[in-house]
């Protein structure tokens, strides 16, 4: 089979070069030539553990290519289907999703269809996209012999690949069965594999995809809620999060509380969402609520901060272990450090941060920073260390040298505002650490 891939960003990338390895022919297009030639010189623009060896494994077999968007035509034209995966950012003022994108790869596919092709939008769209860029072609080329589908994308940034090449299951939205042929055909290797593979139309697809992560979202802030209960009434969350994930029905899994969710879904799905279902008349006050309580949780980190170093800020040297809003990406977008590191600014704090993988994209967020190449570095003269990224490498640390390098409290201590809650409160205070998690009691 042959593809194109409108899009080599995350979600473009990581999908064409996976189709890739299943023997598919894909060629990737990107509109920024800088791109398109780093990826031809085997340089990956983002960090995706597996993904560089991935690419060129693939453009080596020649089953992988990367165009610019003036040579989309002749790759359209021979495809099988023609994937949109472009961005859609939360649009500015309403918080719905910009089509700007998607609208444009839809009128540059229409150009370009020769023989029956299955256009899919793999980008995360509001319902009706589908239909609306079917339209548009229509209009575009009458002539044009194609059905449109929607195919949601469901990868975590850091396992991006293994939720690809073995995913929980995969979502086909199409209103005709030619459509429906070539989809199950290209994804052949994850049926022999026993994949659940959903057929349904496409608004039902469209939806599946915010439905699905607006209720992860939801699980997050309910679990940071009750971890916030339990600072007040004296609970471990803990303790909460493992008796209610231990019910089959609720589950372990995004039970973890922190600063609130970021990344390049959570946030602008939620928004996007909400601001459809008030368009339907429908109003999903549940997500609405979602979005608001995960706005005040980065702000109630900026004050467990403050009252840790006494009730001021200003003057006070802060260490920062971790800017991306996960491990293992180096994806800075929305991530809760740049809500709290600026509010720490602003009141008069120095910052010093250290990622492993996210410094270069920080830096055009956060140019303020005082950035620096370890561990050490950030902990030198700190009068708090802020965890804010659960690296693996944070979690042996060598808490001995660690006090060495920081200032005390006046009561001896070494504060620790451990935010994602990677050490034992117990364990830190024995070693000498003033220690602030979150829902710890």
């Amino acid at each position: 089979m042959r593809i194109t891939m409108i899009g080599a960003g995350y979600v473009g990338l990581v999908s064409g070069a996976c189709f890739s390895e299943f023997g598919v022919d894909v060629t990737c297009v990107d509109t920024d030539a800088a791109k398109i030639e780093r990826l031809n010189q085997g340089k990956v623009p983002i960090y995706e553990p597996g993904l560089d060896q991935l690419i060129l494994r693939n453009t080596k077999a020649g089953r992988l290519r990367f165009v610019t968007a003036d040579e989309l035509a002749p790759a359209a034209a021979q495809s099988d289907a023609v994937f949109i995966a472009v961005g859609t950012p939360e649009r500015r003022g309403d918080g719905a999703a910009d089509l700007t994108y998607v609208y444009e790869a839809a009128r540059q596919i229409a150009a370009c269809i020769q023989r029956f092709t299955v256009v899919v939008t793999k980008s995360t769209v509001p319902v009706g996209t589908g239909a609306r860029v079917a339209d548009m072609i229509r209009a575009a080329n009458p002539e044009a012999h194609f059905a449109v589908a929607s195919n949601p994308e469901f990868l975590r940034e850091g396992s991006a690949i293994e939720d690809f090449m073995r995913p929980d299951r995969v979502v086909i939205g199409v209103n005709t069965e030619r459509a429906a042929v070539v989809l199950r055909e290209l994804y052949r290797p994850l049926h022999l594999i026993e994949t659940p593979i959903l057929f349904t139309n496409l608004v039902t697809a469209e939806l599946i995809k915010y439905a699905s992560n607006a209720f992860l979202a939801t699980k997050i802030t309910f679990i940071n809620q009750m971890a916030n209960l339990c600072e007040a009434v004296g609970a471990d969350v803990h303790h909460v999060a493992k008796g209610m994930g231990l019910d089959r029905r609720i589950g372990p899994k995004f039970l973890h509380p922190g600063p609130g969710y970021g990344g390049s879904c959570f946030p602008k799905d939620t928004l996007a969402l909400a601001a459809t279902a008030r368009a339907a008349g429908e109003p999903a006050t549940i997500v609405e609520t979602v979005v608001e309580a995960n706005r005040l949780q980065k702000l109630r980190m900026v004050e467990k901060i403050r009252v840790a170093l006494g009730g001021d800020l200003a003057g006070k040297s802060i260490g920062v272990l971790g800017l991306t809003f996960k491990p293992n990406t180096d994806d800075m977008r929305e991530a809760p450090a740049l809500v709290i590191l600026p509010a720490l600014l602003e009141a008069g704090a120095k910052v010093c941060a250290f990622d492993p993988e996210g410094m270069r994209e920080a830096r055009k967020y956060l140019p303020d920073l005082h950035y620096v190449d370890g561990v050490d570095a950030a902990c030198s003269g700190a009068d708090a260390l802020v965890i804010l990224t659960e690296w693996n490498q944070f979690r042996t640390l060598d808490w001995r040298n660690i006090r060495s390098r920081m200032k005390p409290r006046a009561d001896g201590q070494f504060v620790l505002c451990d935010l994602r809650n990677v050490f034992e409160p117990a364990t830190m205070r024995q070693a000498g650490f003033h220690y602030v998690g979150v829902g710890r009691g």
